[in-house]
């Protein structure tokens, strides 16, 4: 419920109250002045009666004293009544007050119950919307690290048809390009000494180290091996080994066949 709907439910209910708050004040203001009224009346009759007793004392008989007593105890009487009754309308005019009051404080506490219970209910499909979020990047992270490609000569062969020999052949071109390279470019890199080089999340990786690509390299002669290029650091090689050369991988695949 919105709160407009409960301010206007409140508003309907509350319509009738002004008219009946009037009505019990001027009812009870009559029953006040009706009180005055008697009370007044009380102690004129009492002067009167006090006076008559005082100077006509022999000559005011038993009963007539009985009866300006009875006159004046019937108004005591008439005062007492209407005193009751206004208390009596006050009492009912705040209890009609009062449950308006509680009322509202009802239905107060029910819309901030409401109020609360969206204010979680949204608080939670934002954490769930976060954490899809963030298992979204997760999954997107892990199929973009599957379509990395590696510069294998495998993957050039697949793409261009190419044969077996074909790719030996390629791999050892790529070998003397990478021995070039680092003859210009100076001595092996460790891979120790790259570990605080800054790394392009998106370039690929080779090796048993699993690095990216830096100093003197040689290419795995099986045509199907997985990973096709080494660090010599990481092969033990300080140089190119002559005729045809397998990784340690490969190597232990070929003496179990």
């Amino acid at each position: 419920m919105t709160s407009a709907l409960y301010l206007e439910n409140y508003l309907d209910s509350l319509e009738s109250l002004p008219t009946e708050l009037e009505r019990n004040f001027k009812l009870m203001r009559k029953l006040d002045d009706r009180a005055q009224t008697a009370m007044k009346s009380i102690d004129t009759h009492a002067k009167e009666y006090m006076k008559n007793l005082v100077t006509n004392k022999d000559s005011m008989t038993e009963e007539e004293r009985k009866k300006r007593l009875h006159e004046i105890q019937v108004l005591f009487g008439k005062a007492k009544e209407y005193s009751d009754d206004k208390v009596q309308l006050a009492i009912q005019t705040y209890e009609l007050v009062d449950k308006q009051i509680r009322r509202l404080d009802n239905d107060l506490a029910r819309f901030e119950g409401e109020i609360q219970e969206k204010a979680s209910s949204t608080r939670s499909k934002s954490e769930e919307a976060v954490v899809k979020k963030g298992r979204k990047k997760t999954k997107d992270a892990k199929t973009t690290g599957k379509k990395k490609q590696s510069p294998s000569s495998e993957d050039e062969a697949r793409g261009g048809g190419g044969t077996a020999a074909q790719v030996s052949k390629k791999k050892k071109q790529k070998n003397a390009e990478v021995e070039e390279s680092e003859k210009e470019s100076g001595p092996a890199t460790h891979p120790s000494d790259v570990l605080d080089m800054p790394v392009d999340p998106n370039e690929p990786t080779y090796c048993l180290c699993h690095q990216v690509s830096y100093g003197e390299m040689i290419g795995c002669d099986n045509p199907d091996c997985p990973i096709e290029w080494f660090h010599f650091a990481c092969v033990g090689l300080t140089t190119k080994p002559k005729g045809k050369w397998f990784c340690p991988k490969c190597t232990q695949d070929r003496k179990k066949k």
